[in-house]
């Protein structure tokens, strides 16, 4: 190991508490995207991170608008024209705290428990922002940056990055790079590296129905007016048959089954029907007949009702025949699958089953196509090499079954790849609440990234 990169290592080592202290400031801003009460809170959080850059001596740190919420650049480019170009994407905006009854300590309080530090935003993904920031931290204290580093850092992944598309494509040559690193992932266990090289689209919908002109008197006109609840749910019992199939007519027709080869790699994963009851505390797992649990969760697309809402919902009774029904449906799509198509695929869904006694609208909330990257590009063997550096053993590769846009809108309107590689857990609660991030594996994950940098500049 050189000089350098070891000096590099000891210096991660020895600021490891503040390197903690500074990603605990950073989980006290309640940066929640979908809140429009939490604009101020998200530009703070911009600001905040635009600061910990400047600090670094990352240079042309700009916070620049978008018609959402800002994105924060920045870029270090002093190691010369033959050296690689990493642009590295973050975001700093992270799911509402909901419920906050279930939460053990403060969701914006950040409170470290045994070897875990719990905040949301903690894992997805403040945690991976800072682990990035602090080895290119590390490495710049040992000597020049040995690679021309690119911040590419957003605020609106938690809502679908409506307006990164058109940032990315409007700012090609600012953001011009030979790949890109994305921290937005995990691996399967402490004690095992893991490369995600293929992640799920996204199709988010609200579905909207109509009744009676106002809520009814259940006694009085249940049985002559059609339910809004009732007919909700039999159309959203009805997007699955029994073999777990989604019924959207046409949803399959894109689909490319996985090959043997690909199935064989899978299969290789530690994970199976015992981990993911553990994981979720299940009575049983349930899913598409004839695949595997990890086969389901990353290869094949899914229909998954998000949330229902309907007529009265507090404590108590109230005989009410609702005027309206409400349900968020999301799909997970693999390569080939369209979020317009499967739009439509829905619409044609209801124009054939819902009954004439009310009527419907369905709203668009996202939608990203999947993606898949290259397992045998130099920078995906250099993060392979700086795994089994820091963890003695090579890393696994995986398909993702959560969405991250990001990575096709760089295949799309830079033509490069993403190294997907973070360091959140299975277990880490991601989006519920006690979110956590586990801090002997955060500590790896940062010396996993200097000796990436490392490796790229041989």
């Amino acid at each position: 190991m050189s000089d350098r990169r070891n000096a590099a290592i000891q210096f991660a080592h020895e600021n490891r508490q503040r390197f903690l202290n500074e990603l605990q400031e950073i989980l006290t801003i309640p940066s929640v995207s979908t809140d429009p009460e939490r604009k101020a809170d998200m530009l703070r959080a911009a600001e905040w991170v635009a600061g910990k850059m400047r600090n670094l001596g990352i240079e042309n740190v700009q916070v620049m608008p978008t018609p959402g919420h800002p994105v924060v650049y920045g870029e270090h480019l002093r190691a010369g024209s033959k050296a690689k170009t990493m642009l590295v994407y973050g975001h700093y905006d992270v799911q509402p705290a909901e419920p906050l009854d279930l939460w053990e300590s403060g969701a914006f309080d950040p409170t470290v428990r045994g070897d875990n530090l719990y905040a949301r935003g903690a894992t997805d993904m403040k945690g991976q922002v800072m682990a990035a920031l602090k080895a290119i931290e590390a490495v710049m204290s040992a000597g020049p940056l040995p690679i021309n580093v690119k911040f590419l850092i957003e605020g609106e992944e938690e809502i679908g990055s409506p307006s990164l598309g058109a940032f990315i494509a409007g700012h090609k040559d600012l953001l011009a790079c030979d790949f890109a690193l994305n921290p937005d992932s995990g691996i399967l266990d402490p004690e095992l590296p893991t490369i995600t090289y293929a992640l799920r689209g996204l199709a988010y919908f609200e579905i909207r129905l109509y009744g009676p002109s106002q809520d009814l008197h259940s006694g009085v006109f249940g049985g002559v007016v059609h339910n809004p609840a009732q007919v909700l749910c039999e159309l959203i019992a009805g997007m699955h048959d029994d073999q777990g199939h989604v019924t959207l007519p046409g949803f399959y027709d894109s689909v490319h089954p996985m090959s043997a080869e690909e199935r064989a790699e899978l299969a290789r994963l530690p994970v199976n029907e015992a981990s993911y009851l553990a994981q979720t505390g299940a009575k049983a797992l349930w899913g598409e007949t004839g695949y595997t649990p990890v086969e389901r969760t990353g290869g094949r697309p899914t229909l998954e009702v998000n949330g229902l809402l309907s007529g009265f919902t507090g404590e108590g009774s109230k005989t009410v025949l609702p005027a309206r029904a409400m349900a968020k449906v999301s799909c997970r799509l693999v390569p080939d699958q369209d979020p317009e198509v499967v739009y439509q695929q829905l619409l044609r869904y209801l124009e054939a089953k819902a009954p004439k006694t009310v009527r419907y609208e369905v709203i668009k909330h996202a939608g990203s196509p999947a993606s898949i990257s290259d397992r045998h590009s130099p920078a995906i063997q250099a993060i392979q090499k700086a795994m089994e550096a820091v963890w003695g053993i090579p890393p696994v590769f995986r398909r993702e079954g959560g969405s991250v846009p990001v990575v096709v809108q760089f295949q799309t309107h830079l033509g490069v790849e993403s190294v997907n590689v973070g360091f959140a857990l299975p277990g880490d609660n991601m989006h519920a609440p006690n979110e956590k991030i586990h801090l002997p594996t955060w500590a790896r994950g940062i010396d996993t990234l200097v000796h990436f940098i490392y490796n790229l500049s041989q």
